[in-house]
């Protein structure tokens, strides 16, 4: 009889982390705390509620997103199938409806028979618990930071991240913007909203003097770089947000054949397209000030707003100090790590750790070896990333190709071409994912057969 695990949190690596067991035939008890005790960013009681963004970046083939993608359905991914099932028009990325995405999640998780949920704030690790997987997310509560900074011997870091807002659909002007994807990838579905320089100029000016939400413990704000607020964007200089979430490159306007001086893109929120997502445009201004700021977008000077952007306190801990590549703690062996908690960015990469942890624990309670990805994978990167990366100044990362092994300069001199090089590094990927699930299945079945 294999051991029961407890996984603490049903987040997007929670619930992947679940499913992975379950479907082993490993009991799990699933915990979580809403809706008993909310979150400052939480609005439902919903199992992997998405609360940053819609999007799980980029369906191109040959790119890093895609490849992690990739690797994940290859291993069967039970989030990633519901993300195709509930995809959203978003061009070349994938993105889905929330609230459909959520909700088939948590219609999935509580009819496995393997999984018990239990809706209750755990505060507690103690090592007669067994085997368990934290899967608390970034915005795991006070009390059991506490307990994972006494457990881990190691100081908790934090950095903070914001929300974007969402306006209504029948709030845009469709007279003043135009619809297109970059460079014409996918199909035209994001709505694209055109600055002139003049009205780029107002637009900076009316942001920059903006007054930002006062709060009691940022006064020393760590932002992930990857996810800074608008505000401290343009405060870096004039023309930086031009050439990060407002860049014209690529996005033809049909009315004249040319890039506009600067473009605010908006994304379909949910299936019903009655709600878009201002992509890129996570804030912290005090409310009153962002409906004035962000009317001055063109096309939103009548705009509802359905969300406003908010700050929150994202939680991760120092990985390369504490963690194994199975992602346990290495003084406790038995409570593991999954999700952005763990030390990665994005929720695609969350999904992932959730999936990595609950294929290793199940494994271990199944008496199996467990076996970390291997490195030339998106995933076994992502793992290296976070277990090897320098420890001073640590941050959560998302998949790029930096994180994956470099071809050799031979055949870097003979491959020019950088989309040949992705390929071929995706290609050895694919050939290593490969090895490792057959050297798991056979692992599997040599034990089966003892």
């Amino acid at each position: 009889m294999t051991a029961k695990i407890r996984i603490i949190g049903a987040g997007l690596a929670g619930c992947e982390a679940a499913w992975q067991c379950a479907r082993r035939g490993v009991e799990v008890e699933l915990y979580e705390m809403r809706p008993v005790k909310s979150t400052p960013a939480h609005q439902t009681d919903k199992f992997a509620e998405l609360v940053c963004s819609n999007s799980l970046k980029s369906e191109s083939e040959n790119t890093a997103p895609w490849l992690l993608k990739e690797e994940m359905r290859r291993v069967d991914s039970l989030l990633l199938r519901i993300a195709k099932e509930t995809a959203v028009p978003a061009g070349h990325a994938l993105a889905v409806d929330r609230e459909t995405f959520a909700a088939k999640v948590t219609e999935a998780i509580a009819a496995e028979t393997n999984i018990k949920i239990i809706r209750e704030e755990v505060n507690s690790i103690a090592e007669n618990d067994g085997l368990t997987v934290v899967a608390t997310g970034p915005l795991t509560s006070d009390a059991l930071s506490l307990e994972i900074a006494r457990l881990s011997g190691s100081d908790h870091l934090f950095f903070y991240d914001s929300i974007s807002p969402i306006v209504e659909a029948d709030s845009i002007d469709m007279s003043k913007v135009y619809m297109a994807a970059r460079y014409g990838k996918g199909t035209a579905d994001y709505i694209n909203c055109p600055f002139t320089k003049e009205e780029y100029d107002h637009f900076i000016d009316a942001l920059t003097s903006a007054e930002m939400v006062e709060g009691h413990d940022w006064e020393n704000l760590n932002y992930f770089e990857g996810c800074l607020p608008i505000e401290e964007i343009a405060r870096r200089g004039r023309d930086t947000l031009r050439f990060g979430p407002m860049k014209p490159v690529g996005l033809d306007d049909p009315r004249t054949g040319k890039w506009p001086y600067a473009v605010v893109q908006l994304r379909q929120e949910n299936l019903r397209a009655d709600s878009y997502n201002l992509v890129g445009f996570q804030n912290h201004l005090k409310y009153g000030d962002q409906a004035r700021v962000l009317r001055l977008i063109p096309g939103l000077e009548n705009a509802k707003f359905l969300r406003y952007g908010q700050i929150h306190r994202n939680t991760y801990i120092n990985a390369p100090t504490l963690l194994t590549e199975l992602l346990n703690l290495k003084q406790h062996p038995s409570v593991f790590f999954a999700g952005q908690i763990s030390g990665v960015e994005g929720y695609t990469e969350s999904i992932a750790m959730g999936m990595l942890a609950g294929i290793h624990v199940a494994r271990i309670a199944q008496g199996l070896p467990a076996v970390p990805p291997p490195r030339e994978t998106a995933l076994g990167s992502l793992v290296n990333y976070i277990c090897h990366t320098e420890t001073r100044n640590f941050q959560p990362a998302n998949i790029t190709f930096d994180l994956l092994p470099q071809l050799d300069e031979a055949m870097r001199r003979k491959i020019r071409d950088k989309k040949q090089r992705h390929k071929m590094v995706c290609d050895l990927a694919m050939q290593a994912l490969g090895a490792w699930l057959a050297q798991c299945s056979a692992a599997a079945t040599l034990q089966n057969q003892r």
